[in-house]
């Protein structure tokens, strides 16, 4: 759990609040020029309303710019970003001709195959010129290559399962699948931190959803005990399954899942584990099989195991490894798989080839040194930050590592200073995070140098100085502790 500073809390509650108060004030004066002027609604009810467009208009559009940046080259080390400026005070965005080379801080890339590969690039484009970019159809009409079934048979065998299905879109994996796997009477316990993909498929599932404290392998053993021994609802009758969802990677707070201690609470009381590792899968573990093989788990006691490709694997898509049994039900009953269209084939080869490069089937090391460098890269950028005195989240070994922001002031002042010095990073805030928790979100990658990380480091040490985010001391440098021994 995040502990915020008192003071800090107190000066974020007191700017939402005078955002909110000035942002109501001109609302009010705009309901009464509209009163005055004709509406051209005719008739109908707005179709924007609430606190959600309130919070767009008075608050995101003022700092948007630091969102949604276009780039104009693959998201490698380092990528061009395109420039933009504003004649409205932000409501609108026009680009530029301009562009700015910038480190990449921001992008999933976590082995580097988002650029191009020696080995990955001319097998995708093989394959562009063998199968078109798309199928144009489902898998269950003419979508099915030969490359979506070698495909599902090499991540089948990379996870460690008897089989695997393959979906064109990482989102839909959870959001699609869940309501396949579990329904009404059903129980699903999910960590308070889960992804908006699998809030929303739990949701859509029609079961009965209970929430556990976020990486608290005690309160989901409370959870569960509880929700036995009451059953379903004004019935008392017991669930027909339970599942209990967790990430191996948790994309907004950089932390490892418990998942030993959760696997054994989950045998314990025989409920169903669907694990989420769209930010584990090939960044984590000594040959890249994700929190399984770094925490040492039996991909045995993982019932579901879900991941995607637009992260390690420079791709895009999704997969759901289980039984043959599940899958087998999965693709008869999945939406996902029986009516949106089929992975593109350039996208599925290049997934096969980045796993090949993995395990070193290409015939060289690339892949071990992929490995190792994003794992050193990853621990010693959170080092160093924590040293500098910023409050970072997550474990080590977690490429993802978030730099507590919480004012929203500091939100555009952080994101702007560091692109002025061609740094790109990632911002992050309300609705993605709860309100008082807004935060930078760094993504390391095996393809940045350590030059790269120490300019990186240089520049978030100076600005964070600038704008004020280093809450806690800075350790001292090894030159002023051989100067104070020395005194």
């Amino acid at each position: 759990m995040i502990t915020i500073p008192y003071l800090t809390a107190l000066s974020t509650y007191f700017s939402y609040g005078l955002l909110f108060a000035f942002g109501q004030l001109r609302d009010f004066f705009r309901k009464i020029i509209d009163w005055w002027q004709s509406g051209d609604l005719q008739g109908y009810a707005p179709i924007c309303l609430g606190l959600e467009d309130f919070y767009i208009r008075r608050l995101y559009n003022r700092i948007q710019d630091c969102f949604g940046r276009p780039i104009s080259s693959a998201p490698d080390a380092w990528f061009d970003v395109v420039e933009r400026y504003s004649n409205d005070n932000n409501k609108t965005l026009k680009r530029t001709t301009k562009i700015s080379r910038c480190l990449n801080l921001g992008s999933y890339n976590y082995l580097g195959f988002a650029a191009s590969d020696e080995y990955c690039t001319p097998r995708a484009i093989e394959s562009l010129k063998k199968f078109s970019p798309s199928t144009c159809s489902s898998r269950v009409d003419g979508g099915t290559t030969t490359l979506h079934k070698e495909l599902e048979e090499c991540v089948a065998n990379f996870v460690g399962k008897p089989d695997a299905m393959v979906t064109g879109m990482g989102y839909v994996t959870n959001s699609a699948i869940l309501p396949v796997l579990i329904g009404k009477g059903g129980l699903i316990i999910s960590d308070s931190l889960n992804h908006n993909s699998i809030v929303n498929g739990a949701r859509g599932s029609g079961a009965t959803v209970r929430v556990f404290q976020h990486n608290t392998p005690s309160h989901l053993e409370k959870v569960l005990r509880e929700q036995i021994s009451e059953g379903q609802p004004r019935t008392h009758r017991p669930w027909k399954k339970i599942i209990v969802i967790v990430e191996g990677i948790y994309s907004m707070e950089g932390e490892l899942c418990q998942l030993p201690e959760i696997v054994a609470i989950c045998k314990k009381y025989k409920a169903y584990v669907y694990l989420d590792e769209a930010h584990s899968i090939g960044a984590v573990g000594k040959t890249g099989r994700g929190v399984c093989e770094l925490l040492g788990v039996d991909t045995a006691d993982v019932d579901i195991m879900m991941g995607t490709f637009t992260k390690s694997f420079g791709s895009c898509g999704g997969y759901i490894a289980g039984s043959k049994e599940v899958i087998q039900y999965l693709k008869y009953t999945c939406p996902a798989h029986l009516y949106a269209t089929s992975v593109s084939p350039p996208a599925a080869q290049q997934i096969i080839s980045a796993i090949k490069v993995i395990l070193g089937e290409d015939g060289t090391s690339r892949g071990a040194q992929k490995l190792a460098r994003i794992r050193e890269n990853s621990n010693f950028f959170r080092s160093e930050l924590q040293k500098m005195g910023f409050e970072v989240l997550g474990d080590n070994d977690s490429p993802v590592m978030p730099i507590m922001l919480y004012n929203p002031a500091k939100i555009p002042a952080f994101s702007r200073e560091c692109l002025k010095q061609n740094v790109a990073v990632v911002t992050v805030a309300f609705p993605a995070t709860p309100l008082l928790l807004a935060r930078a979100r760094i993504c390391i990658s095996a393809s940045h140098t350590k030059e790269d990380l120490l300019r990186a480091l240089e520049v978030i040490s100076r600005v964070g100085d600038l704008v004020g985010i280093k809450y806690f001391p800075a350790e001292p440098s090894k030159q002023e502790t051989n100067a104070i021994k020395l005194e």
